[in-house]
């Protein structure tokens, strides 16, 4: 029976992936490479910053420089104040959730943190928010879901996983975790791992994981 319920964080509780992937954009065209902030979205949701870049280096022959990172950091940051909004329906959805809950990314604490301040969400997680720079594993290897639901003090058949990328799917799956894909485009392919359900609304989450407690 779920007990309690990680949130992933960019695209499932803060609509934030074109920003993040705009700011990418950006930074990306100053080293001379053109590309589109969705077809970035498409290709990396989900994957780890360092691994994106590394892709990147490798298709246009490029050397990522060191002051890539912190330049668009320091962009995505001011979009986020700026544009950042929660995802529609999610607040309502959290309110009637009356479970355990807390936020699982592969973002930075610093970036979290922001994100649920700037959209009004942090007072629903307070502390309990994991980072995979803290625990040093990124999805989808399951490290980060596992020592979160350690920390929460729940084995992980007692956590459910809500996430909008297959990356944060394979990590649940691998921690034995059940798992709710956030899909409102309608446009993720058939994954071929355990997985509960694919909704494309936030308001039908709490009825879905009530339907689950009861199964």
């Amino acid at each position: 029976m779920t007990r309690c319920v990680m949130f992933d964080c960019d695209g499932t509780l803060v609509d934030s992936e074109l920003l993040c992937n705009q700011a990418l954009a950006v930074k990306l065209k100053d080293l001379g490479i053109v590309v589109d902030a969705q077809s970035l979205v498409r290709q990396y949701r989900g994957a780890k910053l360092a691994t994106i870049l590394g892709d990147i280096g490798l298709r246009y022959k490029t050397k990522i420089p060191d002051s890539f990172v912190p330049d668009y950091r320091a962009l995505t940051a001011s979009l986020f104040n700026k544009c950042l909004r929660p995802i529609v329906g999610v607040k309502s959805a959290l309110d009637l959730i009356p479970l355990s809950k807390c936020v699982v990314s592969s973002g930075p604490p610093e970036k979290i943190s922001q994100a649920l301040r700037v959209t009004g969400l942090a007072g629903y997680f307070s502390d309990r928010t994991f980072s995979s720079y803290v625990v040093g594993s990124w999805k989808p290897d399951p490290g980060l879901l596992l020592y979160a639901a350690s920390q929460m003090g729940f084995s992980p058949s007692e956590c459910a996983v809500v996430e909008d990328s297959r990356l944060g799917i394979e990590a649940a799956a691998s921690a034995g975790m059940i798992s709710f894909l956030y899909d409102p485009e309608g446009i993720t392919p058939p994954l071929d791992l355990p997985l509960k359900t694919v909704f494309r609304e936030m308001s039908a989450l709490p009825e879905l994981l009530r339907l689950d407690a009861k199964a």
